[in-house]
């Protein structure tokens, strides 16, 4: 499933997770990092947070799965030009690599209003409190090697003939 990489910011901070949707589906790592500030930090992994043009890569490195996500936004908080962002996700399909996938998790995002009047992520820590990774796993590893305790990953039985 791809969408166009035409993915607009909003000017509503309840609608923000629904254009990352739309951002993430689109499988474009620079679709989705213009969602971002240009300092911001996203959180591929539990204790493992990038910025900067750092974030690009964790961004490729999770959407390389190529599986859509879903968002079911649980609570907006908006006070002046931030808002918090609370968002339960799920990517579910069969990955790139033939597997079939299933991660999820509860997004515990800040946004911030710009002087254009459009909300872009401050931090973006999509699986909120879960705890962090052991140190085992490395940053470069795509999620589906060193995702949070709850991800699963499902192998696929072999096609019956």
């Amino acid at each position: 499933m791809t969408h166009s990489t035409s993915v607009h910011p909003t000017t509503v901070a309840a609608e923000h997770p629904y254009v990352l949707e739309g951002a993430f589906n689109t499988f474009d790592p620079d679709c989705v990092d213009r969602l971002f500030e240009a300092d911001a930090q996203f959180v591929p992994r539990p204790g493992h947070p990038t910025a900067g043009p750092d974030r690009l890569p964790a961004h490729r490195s999770f959407l390389a799965l190529r599986v859509p996500i879903r968002v079911t936004p649980r609570h907006t908080y908006v006070s002046g030009d931030l808002a918090l962002l609370i968002v339960d996700w799920v990517v579910e399909g069969r990955a790139a690599h033939g597997d079939q996938v299933r991660i999820t998790g509860t997004a515990t995002d800040v946004a911030r209003r710009g002087p254009d009047g459009y909300w872009r992520y401050v931090i973006d820590n999509p699986f909120g409190t879960a705890g962090a990774q052991s140190p085992a796993a490395t940053p470069d590893e795509p999620p589906e090697q060193a995702g949070p305790p709850h991800q699963t990953l499902h192998r696929s039985p072999p096609p019956t003939v």
